[in-house]
């Protein structure tokens, strides 16, 4: 029970580094827009309306990660908070600058205002993943004691191993960025922005895994332990497989398969961080395991529930947001293409919205039922795979109708003279 929640964070950080690393690396694009063959306004534009639906909900999974942490690992949370609050503190003003001035671009005139708050966008957007990266490099290399400010508040986050980390932060935002951009130009058929933003795609693909080549050497020398954790058992398995995710990304970017490169870019991030989970399980700080830091059975327990239960409203909602964003559905409807569905395939749909309502309900029971009345052992383990299910069936639900209000919406479309 006491590693479950430790499962949520590492989820959540890998989920938060995905995607708001992601948008952190758009930022960077903002800035970093020459030589290309778009115009560089262009090129600003697109990067800055790809962020515009989901920029904000993705520091919903950082608001997670934090809330886990101090409720489950209490001691341990303290100890980060206290001994890392100047990166910490400066991520989160980083967070707001680029929330200020994201709103402001609309607001300001003149191309000199745009361009200052432009930049200031810029420039938060690579000091936030870097403050946070160098925060990650003083936790794994072991400069973060028990104890309320018991480290040293500048080395602990301003040494060898937080450097490069940080700056492997902010490269990896910048890929990520560059992947997930050049498929949205793919699929807006913006053949200039596509050709751009693969070139940047596999450029900064090299420059991330130069990065982590010369970073392992440097956690070598600075931090042992780590890099012993790093290069043994199932930390070498995850460090190997992040390596093979990523040149499988290069070649499918090279070769303009965006969609599954979407996908492998993701996973040799979520390697990376499961790589340094393995290697310093099982302690979260040096001299406490996970175990000894995590907080009372009760606890724990109303943890496991909030989270399955608020995952169930949460999830569902996250993935319509990215379903309708990444097939194009937030588009505006250019005009009728379809007619509305009838006799069988409207009977089909209904009979589909049938089943997934009842396979949602009785998913849901069973996992409520489960893990708050049995609450332990493999019954807690399946009580949560049903509430995952019971999530996976509602986001269908949801999906079936967004699709037939689109139908609805062309269809009044050709009925108009």
């Amino acid at each position: 029970m006491a590693e479950v929640p430790m499962v949520f964070i590492l989820a959540g950080l890998a989920a938060y580094t995905v995607l708001a690393g992601a948008d952190f690396g758009a930022g960077l694009w903002m800035l970093l827009t020459r030589p290309g063959r778009a115009d560089p306004a262009v090129t600003r534009d697109h990067a800055r309306h790809a962020m515009g639906p989901v920029w904000e909900a993705n520091h919903v999974w950082l608001i997670f990660v934090l809330t886990v942490c101090w409720t489950a690992y209490p001691v341990a949370f303290g100890s980060i908070a206290s001994t890392l609050a100047a990166p910490l503190f400066i991520a989160a003003v980083g967070i707001i600058l680029r929330g200020v001035s994201y709103a402001l671009r609309g607001q300001v005139g003149g191309a000199r205002g745009r361009h200052l708050v432009e930049s200031l966008f810029a420039f938060s957007s690579i000091l936030t993943p870097f403050a946070l990266g160098a925060a990650v490099g003083g936790i794994a290399s072991g400069r973060v004691p028990v104890g309320n400010a018991a480290g040293d508040l500048v080395t602990s986050w301003l040494n060898p191993t937080s450097v490069v980390i940080g700056a492997l932060g902010v490269a990896t935002g910048a890929h990520l960025a560059a992947v997930y951009l050049a498929a949205d130009a793919h699929r807006l058929g913006e053949r200039s922005l596509e050709l751009d933003f693969r070139a940047r795609a596999l450029g900064s693909g090299v420059v991330v895994g130069a990065l982590a080549l010369a970073g392992l050497l440097v956690v070598r020398a600075d931090a042992p332990a780590l890099y012993d954790g790093l290069t043994r058992g199932w930390g070498a398995v995850m460090a190997g497989s992040s390596a093979a995710a990523g040149l499988v990304t290069l070649v499918l970017v090279q070769r303009r398969r965006f969609g599954p490169s979407r996908v492998t870019a993701a996973l040799a991030v979520a390697a990376v961080l499961a790589g340094w989970a393995a290697a310093q399980r099982p302690s979260i700080l040096p001299g406490l395991t996970v175990e000894e830091a995590a907080a009372g059975r009760a606890t724990l327990l109303a943890v496991v529930v909030a989270v399955v239960a608020g995952a169930v409203v949460l999830v569902p909602s996250l993935a319509l947001l990215f379903h309708l964003y990444l097939r194009g559905r937030l588009d505006p409807v250019a005009g009728p293409d379809v007619t509305v569905g009838s006799g069988p395939a409207a009977g089909h749909e209904t009979h589909h919205r049938t089943a997934r309502a009842v396979v949602a309900a009785a998913t849901l029971l069973a996992g409520v039922v489960l893990t708050s009345v049995v609450g332990s052992g493999w019954p807690l383990v399946l009580g949560v795979g049903c509430l995952i299910v019971c999530a996976v069936a509602t986001f269908g639900l949801a999906t079936i109708d967004i699709d037939e209000e689109r139908s609805n919406g062309r269809a009044a479309l050709r009925r108009e003279p």
